[in-house]
């Protein structure tokens, strides 16, 4: 469809106006026939000019994965191959879910030229995405028109938790300053349960490290050196039934738990152990514990997808499930967010599954919590609600305190202490020998 432009508009305008004055005052009217005439002709030829489609060259680069509640740049490289110059202003069509920004954009391109534009978008859920295409509103020569035209341009991308969250890490790692991320670090030298190699005994050590045998041979005290066990397996589970989609700072609970569960099965790998992914609650899934390079990378497509429900979630078929599918022992991350309904299927959840594994429950806890404990008393309403939070603070304590004495590592956190947590309770697990 061709659309007039303001200037076009405004000519006409300007000719009416001429027009009304032709009426009063008749000898105008020999000079507003003949301009009237021509700016017809001028505005039917050019508006010929847009009635013939551009021959345009358009290619579109994007990632393949991108990362969640993140700006990434999008480059669209636009070639005229036409014989005119062309005005043109350039929308590439996204997704709902994609907030844009540095969109339309406007280029001139000459016969034989070519542009880059770029835009950034902001990926607010995970998910499989499609570009289908480009919106092109294209300038007559004498810009008394314009055309708009859809040039079909499919990419594809994935939406994946965010993984440059990973990458952050591995720089810490590298420069040693995992503190910054509150990970402590808790390994030692010949520290562990895994005997790693024999060296020479160093003074203040402790004598049940001296290899007695190696001594005798070698004629000098001989200590054993032990590292942190290796090739163990670590099952994260996830709770995405309906506690988990509360939002904070623009963020689920569900994708700040897949952020860190990508953070950890990083550390896992790192150390030499193998990773799987159980999901329960609205999308369900099982990826067996692996061990290979790209294990974060198979997590990764996994769990991209993965979206929570209204659905409450069911702990105890979850529970069946998982001691059906692994039966060797391992570490069991169990991620979720309950309330007091969910307490007792929760705890019984924890303990069948402790009788064969290590077993961690993170219970997520929002951050409003702690916002309306630091808040004054300044009424009776305010009185009440401080009270009725007292319980339920009471309740999630008593909860932790049985798992613990079950034997259950617990953690009680909001949303944004998890990566950290997890992390340092997995460390301290591996330290202790346990797993």
């Amino acid at each position: 469809m061709i659309l007039p432009t303001l200037f076009h508009i405004g000519l006409w305008f300007v000719l009416a106006a001429l027009g009304l004055a032709a009426l009063f005052f008749p000898i105008a009217a020999h000079f507003w026939l003949p301009a009237a005439g021509m700016v017809l002709g001028f505005a039917l030829i050019d508006a010929l000019f847009c009635r013939t489609r551009p021959a345009l060259k358009l290619v579109r680069s994007v990632h393949h994965n991108l990362p969640v509640t993140v700006w990434s740049k999008v480059a669209l490289k636009i070639t005229n191959r036409g014989r005119f110059t062309l005005s043109l202003e350039v929308h590439d069509r996204c997704h709902p879910d994609f907030t844009v920004k540095d969109q339309p954009c406007a280029v001139g391109l000459a016969a034989g030229q070519s542009a880059t534009l770029t835009y950034q978008v902001y990926p607010t859920k995970r998910g499989h995405y499609t570009f289908v295409g480009v919106d092109l509103f294209i300038q007559s020569p004498l810009h008394l028109w314009q055309k708009k035209w859809f040039f079909p341009q499919q990419s594809e991308t994935k939406v994946f938790p965010n993984f440059r969250e990973i990458h952050h890490f591995a720089l810490l790692a590298t420069h040693h300053h995992l503190s910054m991320m509150g990970i402590k670090k808790l390994t030692k030298r010949g520290e562990g349960s895994e005997f790693h190699q024999l060296r020479e005994y160093r003074q203040g050590e402790s004598l049940q490290k001296i290899d007695w045998k190696a001594t005798s041979r070698y004629r000098r005290l001989i200590s054993k050196d032990y590292q942190d066990e290796r090739d163990q397996q670590v099952v994260f589970v996830l709770d995405c039934g309906r506690r988990m989609r509360h939002v904070e700072l623009g963020k689920s609970h569900l994708d700040q738990a897949l952020n860190s569960i990508l953070l950890l099965a990083y550390v896992a790998a790192r150390q030499g152990d193998g990773v799987g992914f159980y999901s329960f609650g609205g999308s369900q899934k099982w990826l067996p514990p692996r061990k290979q390079g790209d294990s974060v990378r198979a997590l990764l497509l996994t769990m991209y997808d993965i979206e929570s429900s209204t659905d409450a979630s069911d702990y105890l078929q979850a529970t069946q499930d998982l001691l059906a599918l692994q039966r060797r022992r391992c570490l069991m991350v169990i991620i979720t967010s309950s309330r007091a309904e969910d307490h007792d299927d929760l705890l019984t959840m924890a303990r069948q599954l402790r009788r064969k594994h290590i077993v961690v429950v993170a219970d997520l806890r929002e951050n409003i919590l702690d916002d309306i404990l630091d808040t004054p008393i300044s009424g009776f309403r305010e009185a009440i609600r401080y009270e009725a939070l007292l319980h339920y603070l009471g309740e999630r304590k008593s909860l932790l305190q049985e798992m613990k004495h079950a034997g259950i590592h617990t953690l009680d956190v909001n949303a944004n202490q998890l990566p950290a947590a997890i992390v340092n309770t997995y460390l301290e697990i591996k330290s202790a020998g346990t797993l």
